[in-house]
C-alpha cells in the first residue's frame, strides 16, 4: 500500500498524466459498453442519409449526431465501436511484442556469447528498416487482414524490448543479490526469470506504455493504406481509407477518425510520461 501510495505521488505530480489517464478510462469503458451506449449498430445503413452532415450543421438530423458516412452509416455509431478495435490491436500487439522481446532479451542479456550476437543481430535488421515499411511488407506476405497487421506490427515492435530488457539484465546480472541466489543452488531458468526480471520491468513497462500507442498508429496507418482491417470494419483507419475520397465535401468522415486516434494516442503517451517519471528513480521529484 506504502508503494501504491509512492507510486500514484510521483504520477499524480504530472497532471497531463493524471488527465491523460481519465480519457484512457473512458476509452475503455467506452470500448467495454460499445453495444450499449451506439445508438445504431456499427454496419446498418440508412439509404435515405447519405453523407448527412453533423447535428449542429445545417442539412443535419438530431438521430445522427456526428453525421453519416458515404453509404448512410451512422458515425458515431462506427467510432465507438472503432475503439473496441484500436485498444484490442494495442493491447494484444503488445502483449505480444513484450513477452517475445523480453524472451529474446533476457537469453541475449544473461549468456552472451554467441546467443547475444545471433539475436541482437537480427534485432539491428529488423530495426534497420523503417517501421511502417517493414510491415507492409510483412502484411504483403502474409495477406492483408487484421490479424495479420498485428502480427507484423508485433514483430516490428518487439526488437525495443528485447533491447531494453538485455541492457537492464546486464546490469542487474552481476549484483550480491543474482551472485548470492547463484550459491543457492538457483538454476539458469530460475536466475533469469524469477530473480533477474522482476527488477528489470519498471522500464518495460513504460515502454509498453509508449508500444502502445505505436501499435495503434501503425494499424490505423494499415488500415489507411488498404492492409489493415478491411472494410466494413469500424477500425478508425480503414474508416480514414473509406473517407478519403469525400475530405473536400464532408470533412466529418475525416475528421472524426482522425481526432479519435489523435486523442487516443496523446493519452496514452501521457499516462506512458506519468509512468516514467514514477517508476524511474532518477526522474522522480521530491
Amino acid at each position: 500500500m506504502a508503494r501504491f501510495s509512492e507510486f500514484w505521488f510521483y504520477f499524480s505530480v504530472n497532471k497531463g498524466a493524471v488527465i491523460g489517464l481519465a480519457v484512457l478510462v473512458v476509452l475503455v469503458l467506452i470500448a467495454i459498453l460499445g453495444p450499449v451506449i451506439a445508438p445504431y449498430a456499427p454496419d446498418q445503413q440508412y439509404r435515405d442519409a447519405l453523407l448527412i452532415p453533423p447535428s449542429w450543421q445545417i442539412g443535419g438530423r438530431e438521430q445522427f449526431f456526428l453525421g453519416t458516412d458515404a453509404v448512410g452509416r451512422d458515425l458515431l455509431s462506427r467510432l465507438i465501436y472503432g475503439a473496441r478495435y484500436s485498444l484490442f490491436i494495442g493491447l494484444i500487439v503488445v502483449t505480444f511484442a513484450m513477452i517475445t522481446g523480453v524472451i529474446l532479451g533476457v537469453l541475449a542479456g544473461y549468456f552472451r556469447g554467441w546467443v547475444d550476437t545471433l539475436i541482437m543481430r537480427i534485432m539491428d535488421i529488423i530495426l534497420a528498416f523503417p517501421p511502417l515499411l517493414l510491415a507492409l511488407v510483412l502484411v504483403a506476405i502474409l495477406g492483408p487482414g487484421l490479424f495479420n497487421a498485428m502480427i507484423a506490427i508485433a514483430l516490428v515492435l518487439q526488437p525495443h524490448f528485447a533491447r531494453l530488457t538485455r541492457a537492464a539484465v546486464m546490469s542487474e546480472k552481476n549484483r550480491e543479490y543474482v551472485i548470492a541466489a547463484k550459491l543457492a543452488g538457483a538454476g539458469h531458468l530460475r536466475l533469469m526469470f524469477k530473480t533477474i526480471l522482476p527488477n528489470c520491468l519498471a522500464p518495460l513497462i513504460v515502454q509498453g506504455t509508449l508500444s502502445f500507442s505505436n501499435a495503434i498508429l501503425e494499424a490505423a496507418a494499415l488500415g489507411f493504406l488498404g492492409m489493415g482491417a478491411q472494410p466494413p470494419t469500424p477500425e478508425w483507419g480503414t474508416m480514414l481509407a473509406e473517407a478519403r475520397e469525400f475530405i473536400l465535401r464532408a470533412w466529418w468522415v475525416v475528421t472524426f477518425p482522425g481526432l479519435a486516434i489523435l486523442i487516443t494516442v496523446l493519452a496514452i503517451n501521457l499516462v506512458g510520461d506519468g509512468l516514467r517519471d514514477a517508476l524511474d528513480p532518477k526522474l522522480k521529484r521530491s
